[in-house]
């Protein structure tokens, strides 16, 4: 990792740093595999919240607010994670309440050498690949063997970008707190913690037009942009927050089908991309059909159907997304394009389901390939004054 990011922050330029800044800026799967559940710990439980309180959620709209009242930060492409530490104990859990702790003891042990030593924090697990973040890199460490998930630490340390304040010594829970007041305990707790290499200060602004830059220049790592409320307190598992996340298209082929469950009408389409040699290789899924449409579509698919339906990659073959449904498809002839909207990509394919928007009967087959696919960019300047050292 590099040397600590600058303070200095602008309005074209928010940065990540002690205090905020003065100008306009001022200073965010696949399913996870099993995992162990959180671990009763005496000394965390005396926090005065306690782990296993659900992180507060987001909801998607399509545009940020325009009126007063609300603050904007960067929507991360990593690991959503509160963080806990009473003492030496330190906990650290996912979204859905597992412990990740056993994957990133690089990140356990960073937190027990703080000089502060009762706190809870909301953040995002990530790790740096090159000059970007690496969601790949992320699952990596999802590994059972404790070896591997210490090799992979030393290798390629992860970091923590935190961005709300639960719970302080000095502050006790801040959960009934505005977010103004939380903003100040995560910058007055940041302040505090000398020179380090694994946390990371999250920047935010308040003018709505900035943070609408931030989502047509700052791709690479960046998964969107979170909106919340000035006066907002933090919610567990309710969806307090909005989120708008950056989208992208492409013209897929339908490779094949799968019927929803227990049903006998399709449920979902798998898509496909050919590669440089003619290989339809299967890349995800939409399953946004719509309900009057399925009677129909069902039929006009089954009198399709013909194997092999991908001559690449296929749904069911050994992968990290493979499960009991993968080898429940049907195959069709490539004769279908539809076109999608998606927002990320891993592996060579979309990581989320995609929407459907329309199909494409003016687009063949053989032009629907795998250069469409935008993966992860060199990060813009927002993106580098976090993750830079």
């Amino acid at each position: 990792m590099s040397a600590a990011p600058s303070r200095k922050t602008s309005a074209s330029a928010p940065k990540p740093g002690r205090s905020p800044g003065k100008a306009t800026v001022e200073t965010e799967r696949p399913a996870e595999p099993a995992t162990p559940r959180l671990r009763a710990k005496v000394g965390l439980g005396s926090l005065p919240v306690r782990p296993g309180t659900q992180p507060m959620e987001a909801k998607l709209v399509e545009e940020l607010p325009k009126e007063e009242g609300w603050q904007f930060e960067p929507k991360w492409d990593g690991f959503r994670c509160l963080a806990y530490r009473a003492g030496p104990d330190v906990e650290l859990q996912s979204k859905s309440g597992k412990s990740l702790a056993r994957y990133f003891p690089d990140v356990v042990a960073a937190l027990q050498t703080l000089p502060l030593d009762r706190f809870v924090l909301d953040g995002e697990l990530a790790i740096l690949s090159g000059d970007a973040l690496s969601f790949d890199a992320l699952q990596n460490r999802l590994h059972p063997a404790e070896s591997r998930v210490r090799k992979l630490a030393t290798e390629a340390p992860a970091m923590f970008i935190v961005f709300d304040c639960l719970a302080t010594a000095e502050d006790g829970s801040l959960m009934e707190a505005p977010l103004t007041r939380r903003r100040m305990a995560l910058e007055r707790f940041f302040a505090s913690l000398g020179d380090q290499l694994t946390l990371r200060l999250t920047p935010y602004t308040r003018d709505a037009a900035t943070a609408r830059g931030w989502l047509k220049k700052a791709r690479g790592s960046l998964d969107g942009v979170v909106a919340k409320r000035l006066d907002g307190r933090y919610v567990p598992g309710e969806r307090e927050m909005l989120k708008v996340k950056l989208l992208r298209t492409a013209d897929c082929v339908v490779g094949g089908f799968r019927y929803a469950a227990d049903s006998n009408l399709v449920g979902s389409l798998l898509l496909g991309l050919y590669d440089d040699a003619g290989k339809l290789h299967h890349v995800g899924f939409t399953s946004t059909i719509k309900d009057e449409e399925r009677k129909a579509l069902t039929k006009r698919l089954e009198k399709m159907i013909e194997p092999p339906g991908f001559t690449g990659e296929a749904p069911g073959a050994p992968s990290r997304w493979s499960n009991e449904r993968s080898a429940e498809w049907k195959p069709l002839k490539p004769q279908l394009v539809v076109e999608v909207k998606y927002d990320q990509v891993t592996g060579n394919r979309f990581r989320h389901g995609t929407r459907l928007l329309r199909w494409r009967p003016d687009k063949k087959p053989d032009q629907c390939t795998c250069d469409q696919l935008q993966r992860e960019a060199p990060p813009a300047k927002l993106v580098a004054e976090v993750i830079g050292r």
